[in-house]
């Protein structure tokens, strides 16, 4: 069983954005995504990107203005965020997501942690410490986005061999195992090299998440939620810090 950010660096990262429907098409999907909720910068322009993978997210918040620092535990996933973005700066740093405080000097205005990356985490004591660094990081008013794959019902038999996506190159099957808090997750990715077929496969965790149990979370933080809907399989969460003074800091 490799840990995370092995099973990246050994196998995800390099198909990763070709899984995702390539960077094109994954972008144009982030920037329809912040169209359509009206996000744009309005306080200190400040965002920061937790598991920013090779940009999808990162790109169109920095075109829409902000100031964004990329964190992810892939280095091959962040150069291709650099290589990405053309016309934009981003800060980017490889780091574990819950020391994203240690890279912060002021408030965000804006934290996003989307793609199922909440569900990497070990357990739901780091996504309770995650959240609560949220929290603490952003500013009056600011806003979390959260967007993962709600893993707490269990798929049975073969409906847990999953086609995730082909081409005449690369055929990539998913199957889980289910465990009590977590997901086993077996990526199978077979590759075509000079006409001949090569079986690469990795194993690792995700963690099975419900939507009550992170709303509930987030209310318990002191978050205010704006939004919470599915979407092709990913559920998104929008919460905002609206302080009281049981919360000030």
């Amino acid at each position: 069983m490799l840990s995370v950010e092995d099973h990246y660096e050994t196998l995800l990262s390099d198909v990763y954005t070709w899984l995702m429907g390539g960077f094109a098409q994954a972008k144009q999907q982030n920037i329809a995504f912040f169209s359509h909720r009206n996000i744009k910068p309005t306080g200190s322009g400040i965002a920061v990107d937790l598991g920013a993978g090779s940009g999808f997210q990162s790109i169109p918040l920095a075109e829409l203005g902000f100031n964004v620092t990329a964190i992810d535990l892939s280095r091959k996933l962040l150069n291709q965020l650099t290589s990405n973005a053309k016309t934009v700066d981003i800060k980017t740093i490889k780091d574990d997501i819950l020391n994203f405080p240690h890279h912060l000097s002021e408030p965000c205005e804006l934290i996003i942690c989307m793609t199922d990356t909440l569900t990497h985490l070990k357990s739901k004591s780091d996504v309770l410490a995650l959240l609560q660094h949220a929290f603490n990081s952003l500013e009056d008013n600011g806003s979390l986005i959260l967007s993962f794959r709600d893993l707490s019902n269990e798929l049975k038999d073969t409906d847990r061999f999953i086609p995730l996506r082909s081409d005449e190159n690369i055929i990539f099957t998913c199957f889980l195992e289910y465990e009590a808090e977590t997901v086993k997750i077996h990526d199978l990715v077979h590759l075509k090299t000079n006409g001949t077929w090569t079986l690469n496969k990795s194993c690792y965790r995700k963690l099975r998440l419900s939507v009550p149990w992170v709303e509930a979370e987030l209310l318990n933080i002191g978050f205010e939620l704006q939004e919470s809907s599915e979407n092709g399989g990913f559920q998104t969460i929008i919460a905002v810090k609206k302080v009281t003074a049981e919360h000030e800091r």
